[in-house]
């Protein structure tokens, strides 16, 4: 295990959730964490801008720098990257958790939700990752963390929302190919998905958010499965999918009642976890959910 003091991290999608919820946890540590949103504003929807984000990290004991970014731009995530690197002078971890998401049937996905998927899902990914390359290569334990789910290839996955499904393989796709591309560069590439539904933002607006939330786990489950990860010798440990608890499990945390929203409710099983994953607390399907 090697230490997240004072790391230089670069995260997509990093103003709300699961982002932010890294983003502190590195901050905790000490860490500079850039943050590229698109929230400049505040949201009708959705919680927080990229600057309150920002404080909080700050508040968390880290630095903060908060970049207004379009993900699926080259343009402006090139600036972004330049400017986090220059800012911090190099980059160790690039975390890809910028993600959109549609769960609907192929009749029913409309084609420019379809290009939005895939552009910040797999495009983006892609092309942050790309970015940071250079800096990475120079960097310290260098880290790539895709947010996105084992490659369990079975129809079940797929057919309920073929378009979503296909975009966040697309994610893990990535981590495939990279970790094999980049493992002799010494920087690993590795997925992190959750076993259960978190609570986020993305819970409220597409699975009806009041009835999941009870049955949720809290994003803080998700930010220190990944400072464990981040925390693994880059040479050794690459090309892996993680699942938050089974990972924070066998670093021998065996209480997680503190990571669940409501304890009294059973947690229901997020998609893409594979049959047989390690049932740390007893899990049901999410079924019946209006879209």
């Amino acid at each position: 295990m090697t230490s997240l003091h004072n790391k230089r991290a670069i995260i997509s999608g990093g103003s709300r959730g699961i982002g932010l919820a890294i983003a502190k946890r590195l901050a905790a540590e000490g860490g500079s964490i850039a943050i590229l949103a698109k929230t400049a504003e505040p949201h009708p929807k959705l919680p927080g801008t990229i600057y309150t984000a920002a404080e909080e990290i700050e508040q968390a004991g880290g630095k903060a720098l908060p970049i207004v970014t379009d993900v699926r731009d080259e343009d402006q995530v090139k600036a972004a990257v330049s400017q986090a690197a220059e800012a911090f002078g190099g980059l160790d971890i690039c975390i890809n958790n910028a993600s959109a998401i549609s769960l609907t049937p192929t009749g029913k996905t409309e084609m420019k939700r379809f290009d939005l998927m895939f552009a910040v899902n797999v495009r983006a990914t892609f092309m942050l990752s790309k970015e940071c390359l250079p800096y990475l290569e120079k960097g310290e334990n260098p880290h790539i963390l895709n947010m996105s789910p084992p490659l369990d290839m079975q129809t079940k996955w797929f057919a309920p929302s073929v378009a979503y499904t296909m975009s966040k393989f697309g994610m893990s796709q990535c981590v495939l190919g990279m970790a094999g591309e980049f493992r002799p560069r010494g920087i690993a590439v590795n997925a992190l998905w959750p076993h259960s539904v978190i609570a986020t933002a993305a819970i409220s607006n597409v699975l009806a958010g009041n009835l999941a939330f009870p049955h949720c786990r809290k994003p803080e489950i998700m930010a220190d499965a990944a400072a464990a990860i981040l925390s693994k010798d880059a040479s050794e440990f690459t090309g892996q999918f993680c699942i938050d608890d089974v990972l924070l499990s066998s670093e021998g945390v065996t209480d997680f009642s503190g990571y669940r929203v409501d304890p009294d409710k059973p947690l229901w099983s997020d998609f893409f976890v594979p049959e047989g994953t390690l049932e740390v607390e007893p899990m049901v399907m999410m079924t019946g959910m209006s879209i």
